[in-house]
């Protein structure tokens, strides 16, 4: 792009910043997260998940696990030729065959369940997985 340094090159707005509508979400979106306590549930929770990601240690082509916060992250042993397929087979099988969604990059399986998930939630989650890396050789 070529211009004078105080130009703006493609001025445009944004329909939903500042919107009355999307404050008012927002505002209530603080509100329930002050008052379900929502920051110490999910920092409870996340010790939780810890425990159910770390178990599925020594499962088939499990390269590592990590984790922090609500976040788990299983990393799988690439298809050689294929990066990144036998993670989408996982993400695949995990919801199809498990009922279970989960995100991918690459050959990591990411769980990132909501600050109000319970405990049985997370077993969901970590059972599916762990059939699915399985099922998924």
């Amino acid at each position: 792009m070529q211009g004078p340094e105080h130009v703006v090159e493609l001025m445009h707005g944004y329909t939903y910043s500042g919107h009355p509508l999307a404050c008012a979400a927002t505002l209530a979106t603080l509100d329930l997260y002050r008052e379900e306590d929502l920051f110490n549930r999910s920092a409870e929770m996340s010790k939780y998940l810890e425990a159910g990601i770390h178990s599925l240690k020594g499962f088939p082509n499990v390269i590592s696990i990590r984790n922090i916060g609500m976040i788990g992250a299983v990393e799988v042993a690439p298809r050689p030729g294929a990066v990144g397929k036998r993670g989408y087979e996982l993400f695949l099988d995990c919801f199809w065959n498990q009922g279970v969604l989960s995100r991918i990059a690459g050959d990591i399986v990411v769980f990132a369940p909501p600050f109000i998930a319970e405990k049985k939630h997370i077993d969901q989650m970590i059972t599916a997985l762990g059939k699915s890396l399985k099922a998924v050789q």
